[in-house]
């Protein structure tokens, strides 16, 4: 078993029906991707990229998936040191990578800049890796 942690846009794939998770994989995510996911969702609607019911259809989905949200002071304490210690503006992608020190195995992102970003602090891999033992 692996245990990753998913960005939004991994979330939203999966939510899209673009990926299967393989069963014997556990997905974690902090608890800020759902309003991310949310917004993006929200966001298409309004330019007109999806139906506001598919986008509908699509939290829904999220909030079935078989992911656990975590956002507790742990959390926050290690997401608010890895911000620092990269000199980011705001804590919100270290988030994902606080998450992953404290509780999984890789952090999943199909932003290469972040990916190269935290290389150093995480195994990242592509959404890919969700397919696979």
């Amino acid at each position: 078993m692996t245990r990753f942690v998913i960005d939004c846009e991994t979330l939203l794939r999966i939510a899209a029906g673009e990926i299967e998770v393989a069963a014997e994989h556990k997905l974690v995510a902090p608890t800020l991707v759902r309003s991310q996911a949310l917004a993006a969702l929200y966001g298409a609607a309004r330019r007109g990229e999806i139906s506001a019911a598919k986008g509908l259809e699509r939290v829904t989905r999220i909030n079935s998936l078989k992911v656990r949200f975590l956002g507790d002071k742990v959390l926050q304490r290690k997401a608010w040191k890895v911000a620092d210690q990269l000199g980011w503006e705001t804590t919100f992608d270290a988030e994902f990578v606080a998450l992953t020190q404290l509780r999984a195995d890789v952090f999943v992102t199909s932003n290469s800049d972040l990916a190269r970003a935290v290389s150093g602090l995480v195994k990242t891999a592509t959404i890919d890796a969700l397919r696979t033992t």
